[in-house]
């Protein structure tokens, strides 16, 4: 017997809130707690002075001792690092900064020798922690974008406009006012996709209502907020010297998977015996461009798509099931085709130019802060930092062969324009 007609389910609507995303940040973390309870001083004492325990080559040293030892001489009183149980770790925000605070740690530790003598065992004073933080959040055990970006900011004045010279970072490595400008702009980055985050919503929810006007509206949107971001990434120019960020600050990034420095991966003492290999912070961790593609149907190359689904493990997991349900909505492109709507298809197309255009963008500043920077790099070597990653030149920190992944994914965007005829 068939159900009556008006018993039949429509899907539910597509809202931001239901996937932890902020009608006004985005997929950034709302005023970002900047201090842990006390019971995690030892963390917060190393992680204040981080750029400084790896410039005079003691974080290692600072890690590594237990109770009872003399702490290294910061000018002040400062606690040695004691294995410390996250049980104390008061709900979502104070474990999103736990795991911020021990991903900083973290890569200091691994990194704070260069290259050539990467630490290939995290003690588990580090590694336990950081690893049961890592599991209630549903993120690996690594800085990954969500730390590096949506929860290391915050603003010197609340009730002033969100630029950058009203933001500053909560943490930060060697690198100075050009690793404060890298992270600064990608915040603004994040942040000026907001209204196209909230279009992806609307057009999904316009093709659930039949709404051709609110989808219209939905594109015009989009575009306009990738156009945003592409003047936004902009200011990198501007903040960042690519010879500190080649040379000082994107050892720090770096992983260990397809990493030659690190090629069996990392111990995480205490939790397992076996190394286990995770990829570096990338902007592939953005779940930005994700949604974007997602929305609007462009498909990727085996290689890119397969690098690309991966590092959706490394974000937050609601916002990994916000990019999985766009992609399970109703297809735009179909519904454009059967539309036959020619101010929906041009609406359409531009979004996907103006996407290629930001990929094309991004081309031209990868381009300059690692090719260039690498081969200015040569030769060269800052005395008191670990130097440049020559195991990675002309790779992502994230592992990929940079230049090839980005012109794949920019031509495979070009490739999803439509025509009448389709």
């Amino acid at each position: 017997m068939e159900l009556p007609s008006q018993n039949l389910k429509t899907p539910p609507l597509l809202t931001l809130g239901r996937f932890h995303i902020s009608e006004d940040y985005g997929f950034l973390l709302p005023n970002p707690l900047k201090e842990l309870p006390d019971h995690y001083r030892p963390w917060m004492e190393i992680v204040k002075e981080l750029p400084h325990l790896i410039e005079i080559h003691q974080l290692r040293t600072q890690v590594n001792k237990h109770y009872g030892t003399r702490p290294v001489d910061l000018g002040h009183q400062s606690l040695p690092m004691p294995l410390l149980n996250c049980q104390f770790l008061k709900g979502y925000r104070e474990q999103r900064l736990a795991h911020l605070v021990l991903s900083f740690i973290t890569m200091g530790y691994v990194w704070q020798e260069g290259e050539t003598q990467p630490g290939e065992v995290l003690p588990r004073s580090l590694a336990l922690p950081f690893v049961e933080v890592s599991r209630q959040l549903g993120l690996p055990p690594i800085l990954v974008h969500s730390d590096l970006v949506l929860t290391n900011w915050m603003t010197r004045n609340p009730e002033r406009t969100l630029d950058i010279s009203n933001l500053d970072t909560i943490m930060l490595f060697p690198g100075g006012e050009s690793l404060r400008g890298f992270i600064l702009v990608t915040v603004l980055v994040e942040k000026v996709a907001v209204p196209g985050i909230k279009a992806l919503a609307q057009g999904v929810n316009s093709i659930l209502q039949r709404s051709q006007n609110s989808l219209l509206q939905a594109l015009q949107q989009l575009r306009l907020s990738i156009q945003d971001i592409t003047r936004t990434l902009g200011q990198m120019h501007d903040y960042v010297d690519p010879d500190i960020f080649y040379a000082v600050i994107r050892i720090f990034l770096s992983g260990w998977k397809d990493n030659p420095a690190l090629p069996a991966g990392l111990i995480y003492e205490g939790v397992s015996g076996e190394p286990l290999k995770y990829s570096g912070g990338s902007a592939a961790q953005s779940s930005v461009l994700h949604a974007f593609d997602a929305f609007l149907g462009v498909r990727h190359s085996k290689g890119s798509a397969e690098f690309l689904h991966r590092m959706r493990d490394y974000m937050p997991p609601s916002h990994k099931a916000f990019i999985e349900e766009i992609h399970l909505a109703p297809s735009l492109r179909d519904h454009i085709l059967a539309s036959g709507d020619g101010q929906l298809l041009a609406a359409y197309n531009q979004c996907l130019e103006a996407l290629a255009e930001l990929r094309s963008y991004h081309l031209t500043v990868v381009t300059k802060y690692i090719v260039t920077a690498a081969a200015k790099a040569k030769g060269k070597r800052p005395s008191h930092l670990p130097g440049p990653p020559r195991a990675l030149e002309g790779t992502g920190t994230g592992g990929t062969m940079v230049l090839s992944f980005l012109k794949s994914v920019r031509d495979k965007t070009l490739e999803a324009v439509l025509h009448q005829s389709d």
